[in-house]
């Protein structure tokens, strides 16, 4: 068994959950679909679900970053994101719920969208249960103590139920959680922030949130290249247009096309886009999706013709709740 990875959050900045003005819309321009289709049966409504892009039904998702990676016998969760509240109730249905649980959570930085769902991951109040906090900055444990303070949050440090164990981990070098090799690599974006590569049984799983991508080429990324070869899976930042990117510069964050070029360059299998603008709608993260389409297939077509030698990418934006095998 390979390394399963499902994303519990895939926005960036903060939640930003669909409003209900928002879902009437879609509710009546999916009834318009349905009757202008030429459906008008209760049996066809499955058929015509089925048949809509994931964006028109679901979307993308409301809650911020947070992964689940798992093996046969390890889990390790990357960010506190918001949509480790809901990862938190799912674990209620194993160990964690009877107080036997030990939890492996690793941290990028500290930004709060990163670290603003901890007060709702309920194993944390759980007494048995053990959670292991890594991160390659020091100043972990000063975050938590500033989370869990009033006024900030009503439940203090020594409130809470489970047992906390703080890991520093050295950048760059790999450490074994289990049966996973875990290797921070730094990423491009204000106040240090790392990525991380995961390895297990020959497979690579490699997390790229939060850059601005500034090291593109071989020799800029120098130490940290490691992170972007013989990748089998990739989750990159997309919270920016290429135009946005460059108004913003130094903000941290890049766009789906910077990413692809870092993939087809290096011989990436896959790449999963993420941490999506919270300003934006699904259609807007749609549209920013075709536009990526149009120019990874330029690419390709330019690089065959030209014998350019690029890599062809499987690519993908993420959408909350999805889970995928690496």
């Amino acid at each position: 068994m390979g390394m399963h990875v499902k994303f519990w959050g895939v926005r960036g900045s903060l939640p930003s959950p669909t409003g209900p003005e928002a879902l009437v819309t879609r509710f009546r321009d999916l009834l318009h679909a349905f009757f202008d289709i030429g459906y008008s049966r209760k049996a066809e409504i499955e058929k015509f679900l089925e048949s809509l892009p994931p964006h028109r039904l679901g979307g993308y998702g409301g809650n911020t970053l947070c992964l689940e990676v798992t093996t046969g016998a390890q889990q390790i969760i990357i960010d506190g994101g918001s949509g480790i509240r809901p990862l938190g109730y799912d674990l209620l249905k194993g160990p964690c719920g009877k107080g036997k649980g030990e939890v492996h959570i690793l941290f990028t930085h500290f930004h709060w969208d990163h670290v603003l769902g901890l007060p709702f991951f309920t194993p944390i109040f759980i007494p048995g249960n053990t959670i292991h906090l890594y991160a390659v900055e020091p100043d972990l444990p000063d975050v938590l103590k500033t989370i869990f303070r009033k006024p900030n949050f009503p439940v203090q440090m020594e409130q809470l139920g489970a047992k906390l164990v703080y890991h520093r981990l050295p950048p760059r070098q790999p450490t074994r959680l289990g049966e996973i090799t875990v290797t921070p690599y730094q990423l491009d974006h204000p106040d240090p922030c790392w990525g991380y590569r995961l390895e297990h049984q020959g497979k690579v799983f490699s997390h790229c949130a939060d850059t601005e991508c500034k090291r593109s080429n071989r020799e800029d990324l120098g130490p940290d290249l490691p992170m972007y070869q013989g990748v089998d899976l990739m989750v990159f930042d997309a919270q920016y247009s290429i135009v946005e990117v460059v108004e913003k510069v130094d903000w941290g964050h890049a766009a789906a096309l910077i990413g692809l070029d870092l993939a087809m360059q290096e011989g990436i299998k896959k790449v999963a886009f993420i941490h999506h603008e919270p300003a934006s709608s699904d259609d807007k993260i749609a549209q920013a999706e075709a536009r990526t389409r149009e120019y990874y297939e330029r690419q390709v077509k330019t690089s065959r013709e030209e014998n350019l030698g690029l890599h062809e990418v499987d690519w993908f934006f993420a959408r909350e709740g999805m889970s995928l095998d690496v």
